[in-house]
């Protein structure tokens, strides 16, 4: 999608990506893996069947994409590590996300995305995501999005770099409804901010915040939002 407005904000390039993410993530992949293949389990995959085409919108390291159970997989992500990292059965779609996705009307059962929509450099950035959710989703389909929620991290949301859109649970469940998507489930809090620092991420304990839905309203920070087409 071409930009019109040489003052509005840029996206990193595929080699400013890589850059970015292998500093933000060393030494914390092996942590990481580990906590998504007990999100997927214990939590996300009650959105998603065993049989479902599934999209990972920004998979970066392919944690989820490579943890959940589904029949197709796909991974779109400019980022070159992504191609790298993906397990084998997911079918890696490198490009931005806003350009015209390769991915046919209708093809797709669940598109998710986590911690990506922030990084989008412009609203029209964002809108074009959630156009093309809809038109790649089958009738029914599901959009599953988690990210940072700028009303409870406000205070640190802008200490990394690559963040450029500030949402909210309010202002995605908006936006999600100008764009034909209905928004069935959301949960303000769900997820500590990072899982840098002290974060526990042993998967026995994160299986225990699981289930203990009144401990989000004190440590959680990101936004899980579940809408339909």
């Amino acid at each position: 999608m071409a930009r019109s407005d040489p003052a509005a904000p840029v996206a990193p390039s595929s080699t400013e990506l890589r850059d970015i993410y292998e500093r933000r993530f060393a030494e914390l992949e092996s942590r990481r893996t580990a906590v998504w293949k007990v999100l997927c389990g214990r939590f996300f995959e009650r959105w998603v069947k065993p049989s479902d085409a599934v999209m990972d919108l920004g998979a970066g390291y392919c944690e989820f994409i490579n943890s959940v159970r589904a029949g197709k997989k796909f991974a779109l992500d400019l980022n070159p590590a992504t191609t790298e990292r993906a397990a084998g059965g997911v079918t890696v779609l490198a490009q931005s996300a806003s350009e015209t996705w390769q991915l046919a009307d209708a093809s797709v059962d669940v598109v998710f995305t986590s911690n990506f929509l922030e990084h989008l450099a412009t609203k029209q950035d964002l809108v074009h995501c959630l156009e093309e959710t809809a038109r790649v989703l089958r009738p029914g389909g599901r959009f599953i999005a988690m990210g940072p929620n700028i009303r409870f991290t406000y205070d640190v949301y802008w200490d990394f770099f690559d963040h450029y859109l500030p949402l909210s649970d309010r202002s995605m469940v908006e936006a999600l409804e100008l764009h034909g998507l209905q928004p069935q489930v959301v949960i303000p809090q769900f997820l500590p901010y990072t899982m840098k620092g002290r974060t526990p991420t042993h998967p026995l304990l994160v299986r225990a915040y699981l289930a203990l839905p009144p401990a989000w309203k004190i440590l959680g920070k990101q936004f899980v939002i579940v809408a339909v087409k």
